[in-house]
């Protein structure tokens, strides 16, 4: 950590990279504003007279063009660091418990890295909320993936309009002569096809474990370091589960699991009635799909397993269809892929249903915004 600034008592390189990155950016934005002329590049048959009157009406569409390939070198830019930062922050998550000391001050310096002097309009309005070292991490970590999405974001809203403006450079017969931006971009997943029956639920604290903890949004659900006192409900589950407190009655619904921080999970649906001492899956009136941990995925329907594969989904879209009766499980990391897919007949009411066993303390599964 020492040779990347973010030791006690070092100073804070990172926050100085962000905010020259965040400069530029800003730079470049005002230039493009400021040079918005739509003149073409003069044909490559014409005078030198023609050509010098031409000059400053060529500049602005030249200069747009190299301003939006710099905000497209700038996003890239901003994309890995924030790819770096979360690998490091994962790595310390990763390490032995921490102490109450030393790690807290690295935490609160990569907090202020984040937190002080770059305003992206990206990061979270919290950014380290939790009393303990992990749930630092925790927190920073979960920012720094929301600023990733975003950044993502950013850049796939980009792609279209510069592609069209490369075609009527293309088109145009004089961009012959007219130099072309970068149109290199990383592979993004594209906004998901049940964008417009997506739903956000948020956890249900009478069901929660008492192994588990739940964030103050309510979208992230984390395996506690010791045993919360929560008060007995006989609606609060035995073992590491939780239910969301939206009911599924009627209608379609669509939602996303992030699964990546968590080694053993199953994610699906159970009526309210499931018994707080069985598991999701094992149950009548539950389904899922399980990551056992150990190279194997399975899905649970009707109290029997069936074994998918040996690939992880690191995101899982759960597709709920009450008008047809059917239920089905996505891997939409990249581009969406069906796992499994089952008939229903609920006679109650479905919630989304969450189960991290193993208990390693700091494993969590956060609820996804869909992106449309």
């Amino acid at each position: 950590m020492a040779g990347l600034g973010l030791g006690p008592g070092s100073a804070v390189r990172k926050n100085t990279l962000l905010q020259d990155l965040a400069d530029k950016y800003r730079r470049a934005a005002r230039e493009i504003q400021a040079g918005s002329d739509p003149a073409h590049c003069p044909c490559p048959g014409s005078s030198l007279r023609s050509s010098a009157a031409a000059r400053p009406r060529r500049r602005p569409e030249l200069q747009r063009v190299a301003v939006e390939k710099s905000i497209t070198e700038v996003g890239q830019e901003l994309t890995e660091l924030v790819e770096h930062l979360v690998d490091i922050v994962r790595s310390l998550q990763n390490q032995r418990p921490l102490s109450e000391s030393g790690p807290d001050n690295e935490l609160s310096i990569l907090g202020k890295a984040f937190s002080s002097g770059v305003d992206l309009s990206m990061a979270s309005p919290k950014l380290v909320t939790s009393d303990t070292a992990a749930g630092k991490i925790r927190d920073i970590l979960h920012d720094l993936e929301e600023i990733q999405e975003k950044l993502q974001e950013n850049v796939t809203r980009k792609e279209a309009p510069e592609a069209q403006m490369q075609g009527e450079l293309l088109e145009a017969p004089s961009s012959s002569s007219c130099p072309l931006p970068d149109q290199s971009h990383p592979a993004l997943r594209r906004a998901s096809r049940f964008a417009q029956w997506a739903i956000r639920p948020t956890f249900n604290l009478k069901s929660l474990s008492c192994s588990l903890e739940v964030s103050k949004d309510s979208r992230t659900v984390t395996v506690s370091h010791r045993p919360q006192p929560y008060r007995w409900s006989c609606e609060r589950f035995s073992t590491s589960q939780v239910l969301c407190s939206q009911a599924l009655s009627s209608g379609k619904h669509y939602w996303e699991v992030d699964t990546r921080n968590c080694s053993h999970w199953a994610v699906g649906v159970a009526s309210w009635e499931m018994s707080r001492d069985q598991v999701l899956g094992r149950t009548m009136d539950s389904c899922c799909v399980e990551w056992k941990g150990t190279s194997q995925l399975s899905a649970w329907h009707m109290v029997k397993e069936t074994v998918l594969g040996s690939d992880r989904p690191g995101v899982v879209g759960i597709w709920l269809n009450l008008e047809e009766g059917k239920l089905a499980f996505y891997s939409v990391d990249n581009q969406e892929k069906l796992l499994y897919e089952c008939t229903i007949s609920a006679s109650s009411p479905l919630y989304p249903a969450f189960w991290l066993y193993g208990l390693h303390p700091g494993n969590y599964l956060i609820i996804k915004q869909v992106k449309v």
